[in-house]
């Protein structure tokens, strides 16, 4: 990674005491199975960050004045089990900092690592996946830590709601919760689905980003696109929404394949990200505390999806 600060933000507000944010790149593509070329991503998110306005209409905001530390890019790639865990052990170092921790893949692998650590350090934890694809597989060449794998360990360990799907194997049927699935082919003829997701997730959510949710027109540069996917105003109306009813604890986007000439993914990527953040420190002044709650205690997985307990 070659960019100093985060979208050319002033370097006092990208130190790391300083800041409330932490962005992690992670550019690795060791197990896609098509396109190449997601570990070009981070950079290429980052180059389209730096030349875009830092002035959000929609919530009259600055976020970068939360602050933001570019950290330093996890770059293992010597197996993919070894790339988890190095991303497992970045991720909870600055959660445990009491930071909004980000990340930006890198193919969607990546996620395995990140949403281990956030399991690990928050209570009954949703995770909510944007994605055309499943990745439930169990096992895929050889490796759990392949990226159609991305979510297994997440339907295992927590509670999983996934928008957006549509392509699996018929394998992933097996482990498939379908009333916490909602396929893109019933959200075209049902408008219910945004506030239906959300009255089943519980307090603590977590986000991961496959940027092959979005449609191909307006998302083509990621490695497996997949037509009928969501559009723009319908996924900012989804998050904004998810932002403002449950804590969001971080997020992880995933998937970006840059095209040399065209620019507009690496455009979309940058302008999601800092869209989400905006949505997160809506309510925020620069000049006030962010305290994550994380469990200081918690030390392992969660054991069950979700605490039946929990009001939500």
């Amino acid at each position: 990674m070659q960019t100093k600060t985060y979208a050319g933000i002033p370097e006092e507000l990208a130190k790391l005491e300083k800041a409330k944010i932490v962005l992690i790149p992670v550019p690795y593509d060791g197990t896609s199975t098509w396109q190449k070329g997601a570990d070009k991503g981070p950079e290429a998110f980052l180059d389209a960050s730096a030349n875009m306005e830092l002035y959000d209409i929609e919530t009259d905001s600055e976020v970068y004045n939360q602050g933001v530390y570019l950290a330093d890019a996890v770059t293992e790639n010597s197996s993919p089990e070894a790339m988890v865990e190095a991303v497992h052990q970045a991720t909870k170092k600055y959660i445990k900092k009491n930071k909004f921790v980000t990340i930006f893949g890198g193919e969607h692998s990546i996620s395995i690592g990140t949403i281990r650590a956030f399991n690990e350090m928050f209570p009954s934890l949703t995770v909510l996946q944007l994605d055309a694809h499943a990745d439930l597989r169990k096992e895929y060449e050889g490796t759990a830590c392949n990226h159609a794998c991305a979510l297994y360990e997440a339907s295992q360990n927590t509670n999983l709601i996934q928008v957006g799907i549509r392509s699996m194997d018929a394998i992933e049927k097996t482990v498939m919760d379908t009333e916490k699935t909602y396929f893109a082919h019933e959200m075209a003829l049902d408008d219910t689905w945004m506030d239906s997701a959300i009255d089943q997730m519980t307090d603590n959510v977590f986000i991961t980003i496959d940027l092959d949710a979005f449609d191909p027109s307006i998302m083509p540069s990621t490695g497996t696109p997949e037509p009928g996917g969501l559009l723009w105003y319908e996924t900012l109306e989804f998050l904004k929404q998810v932002f403002e009813e449950k804590n969001v604890v971080g997020f992880d986007i995933v998937e970006l394949c840059p095209n040399k000439v065209d620019k507009s993914s690496d455009f979309l990527a940058a302008k999601l990200y800092y869209k989400m953040l905006s949505y997160k420190f809506l309510n925020q002044g620069a000049e006030d505390d962010y305290d994550n709650t994380y469990e200081k205690d918690t030390q392992k997985n969660n054991t069950s999806k979700f605490n039946e307990d929990d009001e939500y």
